[in-house]
């Protein structure tokens, strides 16, 4: 039994309403290659913050605190308990700390260094903000052409320091600050994460995702990189550019899900605070997800 399933048991025993923290839930016509919850499966409990965008619609961090916080209070005042699902760190994040500051970029601003990064290259955008902050560029790095550029923009944004801004950023309450959030993560062991990795790379194949990423490509898919890069979506892509085999196909995401797993687990146990870790195998019911 997966996540969802164990999701919808504890919602259905409890009354509760759930909000999706998956970054790639949020994008209609996104079904088959995210595992999203069926119609059937959305009966059995409200959800939020699923298919909220178009595939060509940008979402960022920001974007999802505001609703997020919006679906959380609304579920409130009717009373009722709420249970955050889903596994995009980044976001989840943003439940315990703060993840985003309030730095206004614009986008002729934006383009501006873009341009200028294009022109002129990453060590010249370096140069430029070695200029601004005199006590040092700290831990960021310099070899990462959108860090750097992300740097920048805030810099000439704000016209303050990265140590400034960092510390301002430190000192910011969470969104979710004055709620009371319980954190609880489903493990599995490694082989048995990788037997239903293969089994829902065969589903999803078998349930059409071919013809959904093709469906997606024409509705504009490529113009949001983020949605184009999510696996499963970009291997076929990758297929019909000639860029990876038809045979490949299904070893290619599967190899990539496995990668992207690996880098999840990690993030899960060093960036998030301290948590309750409950064996999946171990559930006998919903109730145990929260228990104790």
């Amino acid at each position: 039994m997966g996540k969802t399933e164990w999701a919808l048991r504890w919602a259905e025993a409890r009354g509760a309403e759930i909000v999706s923290c998956d970054s790639l839930l949020f994008y209609r016509g996104m079904d088959i290659g995210t595992a999203k919850p069926t119609p059937v499966e959305r009966l059995r409990a409200p959800h939020h913050l699923i298919d909220v965008c178009g595939i060509t619609e940008p979402m960022d961090v920001t974007y999802y605190i505001t609703k997020a916080r919006a679906a959380v209070e609304e579920i409130a005042e009717r009373g009722r308990a709420i249970l955050v699902t889903g596994g995009s760190g980044f976001y989840l994040k943003a439940f315990f700390a703060p993840v985003a500051d309030d730095v206004a970029v614009s986008a002729e601003l934006r383009g501006e260094i873009a341009a200028q990064l294009e022109r002129e290259g990453v060590a010249a955008l370096v140069a430029e903000l070695e200029k601004m902050n005199p006590g040092g560029l700290g831990k960021l790095d310099v070899e990462n052409p959108r860090r750097v550029t992300r740097a920048l923009e805030r810099c000439r944004a704000s016209g303050k320091t990265l140590a400034v801004l960092a510390a301002e950023f430190a000192a910011r309450p969470g969104a979710f600050a004055d709620w009371r959030v319980e954190l609880t993560r489903l493990d599995r062991p490694a082989e048995a994460l990788n037997e239903r990795i293969e089994a829902r790379v065969k589903a999803m194949l078998a349930g059409g995702l071919v013809d959904e990423v093709r469906r997606l490509r024409a509705a504009g898919l490529e113009k949001n990189p983020s949605a184009a890069r999510a696996i499963g979506y970009r291997e076929v892509l990758a297929m019909d550019d000639g860029r990876l085999a038809v045979a490949e196909l299904a070893g290619e995401i599967g190899k990539n899900t496995r990668g992207l797993v690996r880098k999840q687990r990690t993030w899960f146990r060093t960036q998030l605070p301290a948590h309750r870790v409950v064996a999946a195998e171990d559930l006998r019911d919903a109730g145990e997800l929260f228990a104790g």
